[in-house]
């Protein structure tokens, strides 16, 4: 099912809802459709509108403050566009840089994308151990940022001048 990128009044990036959700608050005028999927609309009997890839809220709601981005083994391999950190091919697993069994645990900074064949070459070792090298320090991302993996915005990605400036914590 797509999801749609939720934008406060001030751009800011909130949360990621369902399409249906997005149409039905576009439906209910709470919400100002800013970019659409390219040649998609939902048709229904007295419905015809694009399909909402990025809404706006109309009016501001005050978020609390969130201090970080909550880990996932999706949000790893979306983090780093489903590449290797050894060799770069496609990534499918995910490795912990310090293996658990030596105190390494499940957060941003201790796990990367791994292809199968690097995750089983290096095992349960550091990769300093396995004489191997990452290509990228894994990083933790923004609360900003991880909504903007989880919809796919990548840099590259065709997006609007007004988002641009949020998507910058989604770079390496």
């Amino acid at each position: 099912m797509r999801q749609t990128l939720v934008l406060n009044a001030t751009y800011e990036p909130l949360t990621t809802v369902s399409l249906r959700r997005a149409v039905v608050l576009v439906v209910q005028q709470k919400v100002v459709v800013e970019q659409a999927h390219p040649g998609l609309r939902v048709r229904a009997a007295a419905v015809d509108l694009p399909v909402p890839q990025v809404i706006r809220l109309r009016r501001y709601v005050k978020v609390p403050f969130r201090q970080r981005a909550p880990w996932s083994r999706r949000g790893v391999l979306v983090r780093d566009q489903h590449r290797c950190a050894y060799c770069g091919r496609r990534a499918t697993t995910i490795d912990h840089v310090v293996p658990r069994s030596h105190g390494g645990g499940d957060t941003w900074l201790n796990t990367v994308a791994a292809c199968t064949e690097d995750n089983q070459l290096k095992a349960n070792r550091t990769p300093a151990q396995a004489g191997m090298r990452l290509l990228a320090q894994p990083f933790e991302p923004t609360p900003a940022a991880a909504l903007l993996l989880a919809v796919g915005a990548r840099d590259g990605d065709a997006l609007p001048d007004w988002l641009l400036a949020t998507k910058g914590a989604v770079s390496a």
